[in-house]
């Protein structure tokens, strides 16, 4: 009596062989080495600032800002781009999902023909069937568990990158709307040295009136006059620009848009800690994107290396027959039960291409996470710097600003007396109106310093991620 052999057999031992060795292959999970300071600087406290877990943009003390800020939330075209693309990661995570489902497959059909022979008599042929089929893949390895993996970090990716949308769509807001009212602060400030200039201007045309003054002077302080007029033509366009931007921040059309009003002079900078440098890896959403992404790209080189294993499929289905036409009577039934085997033994080595493409992939994103989170560092570093920076160079604007104030009044006084000349009151006009519109300058820039540490620092996101509906 001759051995009952397993039909499958050997290709059972090829397709383990096959699989020892892409095991083989695995290679273990590197990542991204940073050494994190263990502090952003010696004279920066490492507490943490409450504000950064609240609506930050409240802390510039501007009801008008925030007005602007939940507009922006509410119709920013950049949001509902970001949350479609949300919805789309949703979708492909579904999709990988409904793999670890067996599929069903129904059929229903009914055919009837009729053959004529030349010389005899036609024979007629009817039949109806109905069909039920059920196939499923076993994930003996995981690679369908993998490729879930894989589309629940996209998806987390994806939403993170919502929020690197939004803390980015905010502070462009806020920087606009703070650039609009330094305009019509400088605006205000070319305004009154106009003013002054053409006071002054009625003071030398009435002396010159006395006889005092020369021809001369009064054409030099009519030249100061328009130049403080032409002064203001810039500076009018920049508020228009400045304003057209913040409409298209906000889903509007720029024509005709005008901010709400406000004082730029009421605006409070607020005082930031930026904590220790190793929370950043848990409050900026980009650097959450990024591990996000590398936890796909984990997932992916997992897959690659798991369509090298062999797969195993089961089957079955039913059906139902008969030689009638729309009608089962009598039927003729047959089922089937099937497991198959499949396993690639040629493909001219696609798949390792594609294993090494994988993990060529997630050494890039494993590089871009380290230079993410060295770049982050940078941010704050600088934010910090010029946080501080701008705040000394502010105190001391003001005093430049005290002087020349003072040096403008002391040389009015001496010209109306005779005692002094013209070019010293046109020089101490030129000094106060460069003196308060850096002034007004510095002052932007240290708004800008702000804004710039608060998106270093993640903004208020906190981890929450945004809900579809």
């Amino acid at each position: 009596m001759k051995p009952f052999r397993f039909p499958l057999a050997k290709p059972l031992v090829l397709a383990v062989a096959l699989a020892l060795t892409a095991c083989a292959t695995t290679e273990s999970a590197r990542g991204p080495v940073v050494e994190m300071p263990a502090s952003f600087g010696a004279n920066v406290p490492n507490a943490e600032s409450a504000q950064l877990t609240t609506a930050w943009w409240q802390s510039f003390g501007s009801p008008q800002l925030v007005r602007l800020i939940d507009e922006a939330q509410a119709n920013s075209p950049d949001l509902r781009i970001a949350m479609e693309r949300i919805r789309q990661s949703d979708i492909a995570l579904q999709q990988a999902g409904i793999s670890r489902l067996p599929s069903v497959n129904g059929s229903v059909g009914t055919s009837t023909g009729r053959t004529e022979i030349p010389g005899g008599a036609g024979t007629t042929r009817e039949s109806s069937s109905v069909g039920l089929s059920v196939s499923y893949e076993v994930d003996l390895w995981g690679r369908i568990a993998a490729g879930v993996r894989a589309g629940e970090a996209s998806f987390e990716a994806s939403q993170y990158d919502w929020q690197t949308v939004r803390l980015t769509l905010l502070s462009a807001v806020a920087n606009n709307y703070f650039l609009w009212l330094n305009t019509a602060e400088r605006l205000r400030i070319a305004r009154e040295n106009l003013a002054i200039a053409e006071r002054v201007l009625g003071i030398v045309e009435a002396r010159q009136r006395n006889g005092v003054a020369t021809a001369l002077e009064v054409s030099q302080q009519r030249t100061a006059v328009l130049s403080q007029r032409t002064a203001l033509a810039p500076l009018e366009l920049q508020q228009r620009q400045a304003a057209s931007a913040l409409a298209l921040l906000l889903g509007r059309v720029p024509q005709g848009y005008a901010p709400e009003a406000g004082t730029f002079g009421q605006l409070r900078v607020p005082a930031l800690t930026p904590g220790l440098p190793s929370s950043l890896l848990t409050r900026r959403p980009d650097l959450a994107s990024a591990e996000s992404q590398l936890d796909a790209a984990d997932a992916n080189v997992e897959v690659a290396r798991k369509a090298l294993l062999p797969s195993l499929s089961l089957s079955a289905s039913g059906s139902l027959g008969t030689s009638a036409l729309i009608t089962l009577a009598d039927p003729t039934r047959s089922v089937s039960i099937g497991l198959s085997l499949a396993q690639s033994i040629f493909d001219g080595g696609r798949q390792r291409l594609q294993i090494r493409t994988s993990e060529s992939q997630r050494v890039v994103l494993i590089e871009n996470y380290g230079k993410a989170i060295r770049t982050a560092l940078k941010e704050v570093d600088d934010g910090l710097g010029a946080a501080d920076r701008s705040q000394r160079q502010e105190a001391l604007q003001r005093e430049v600003i005290a002087q020349a104030q003072r040096t403008l009044q002391l040389a009015e006084l001496r010209y109306r007396e005779g005692s002094g000349d013209l070019l010293s009151v046109l020089d101490a006009q030129r000094t106060l109106f460069a003196a308060q519109d850096a002034l007004a300058s510095q002052s932007l820039a240290r708004l800008s310093a702000a804004l710039d540490l608060y998106r270093a620092l993640g903004g208020d996101w906190s981890g929450p991620t945004p809900p579809l509906s």
